[in-house]
């Protein structure tokens, strides 16, 4: 009676290490593929994130340039003066670009 139940305890312990190994690498692949999701995730992020940030001020940039030119074209007298606030106004405009990129990367790798 002994020696059987010993067997029996013995086979029981071995299929469950064989379930518990199974069950493990489950378990990494699970957390393999999350992590791969999550990765995936902050790339679209980031990319939706620097897109939408470039896309104001490039358009701000460019209605800036175009008004700039047009009140040059109105009154050459005035182009020093208009090409110093114009060049301002870029910067600050592209300021606002560089502040979606740097968001862009904080979402990426942090």
């Amino acid at each position: 009676q002994i020696g059987r139940d010993s067997y029996l305890v013995r086979k029981y312990k071995e299929k469950l290490l064989k379930l518990k190994f199974n069950v493990m690498e489950e378990v990494n692949v699970a957390v393999q593929v999350a992590q791969l999701n999550a990765d995936a995730l902050k790339a679209v992020a980031m990319a939706l994130a620097a897109g939408v940030g470039v896309f104001g001020p490039g358009i701000g940039i460019g209605m800036l340039v175009a008004r700039a030119l047009e009140a040059i074209g109105r009154n050459p007298e005035a182009a020093p003066k208009v090409q110093a606030t114009m060049f301002i106004g870029i910067a600050f405009v592209e300021a606002l670009a560089i502040f979606a990129l740097v968001v862009a990367f904080v979402i990426k790798f942090a």
